[in-house]
């Protein structure tokens, strides 16, 4: 099933690349991925992808030589445009991007897989779970907002996703590797790097799992509005003022 790989913070900057360095790390990029793979493999330029310094590395051979959030969009955008032509001799297929690209990831999936022969379907599945995990069940303050699924003709995978903090001016990029544990949701990263900022909702702890397995039996029971009106009742006794119980005497007494 799915292993995360690993993360890295950057700092958040906007901006465009030029289109001269957009064109070099695109012929770059291509070049030294036809060569991993004729050399190593499909499956070790996956791993190689999937390992959050040898993709920082990997952007700065290809051009984009700066700490910025903007290598993550840039290698990725120049994988895409770089592999197209190779991907049937290479079984390489770059899917998803940046805002509206990454929610176009599971149609271009399911397109690959009649094209190819994989299950498109399931790994669609497979992308929305991953950023489902990264989004709402690591709760770290980070939006996702890029989405990066690259595939091999034979259904193996990695994602680069990446999230941004406003408030903090940085961005985080998670890696993911379709090779190793067996659940999305019990401990599926191998590491997780980065500073400890504020309070960190972990859900994918091995510890979380009986708070994993107390939320779907609520869900199951009171579905999502009885969980809101529960809630809104629970705050709102949270929020009404005590009144102080008087005692009562009988007479005589």
């Amino acid at each position: 099933m799915a292993q995360r790989a690993g993360s890295a913070n950057l700092p958040l900057h906007g901006g465009q690349v030029p289109r001269w360095l957009a064109d070099r790390m695109t012929l770059l990029g291509a070049v030294i991925s036809e060569a991993i793979v004729h050399h190593y493999g499909r499956d070790e330029l996956l791993r190689r992808l999937a390992h959050p310094f040898w993709f920082q590395s990997f952007g700065a051979v290809m051009g984009m030589d700066w700490h910025s959030s903007g290598i993550t969009t840039s290698v990725i955008g120049a994988l895409k445009r770089g592999l197209a032509p190779l991907q049937n001799e290479l079984g390489v297929y770059v899917c998803g991007g940046r805002g509206k690209y990454s929610r176009q990831t599971p149609q271009e999936l399911v397109a690959i897989g009649d094209q190819v022969g994989f299950d498109g379907l399931a790994l669609a599945t497979a992308s929305r779970l991953v950023a489902k995990v990264d989004s709402a069940a690591v709760q770290d303050g980070f939006q996702l907002y890029l989405h990066g699924f690259i595939v091999t003709d034979d259904g193996r995978w990695v994602v680069v996703q990446q999230g941004m903090n406003g408030d903090l001016k940085q961005a985080r990029r998670y890696h993911w590797l379709s090779e190793g544990l067996q659940s999305f949701v019990d401990e599926p990263h191998t590491a997780i790097d980065g500073e400890a900022r504020g309070e960190i909702v972990n859900l994918t702890d091995h510890r979380a799992e009986a708070s994993r397995r107390q939320q779907l039996e609520l869900l199951s029971s009171l579905g999502p509005d009885g969980i809101a009106r529960k809630l809104s009742a629970l705050e709102a006794s949270l929020t009404s003022p005590i009144r102080p119980t008087v005692p009562r005497f009988s007479p005589g007494k």
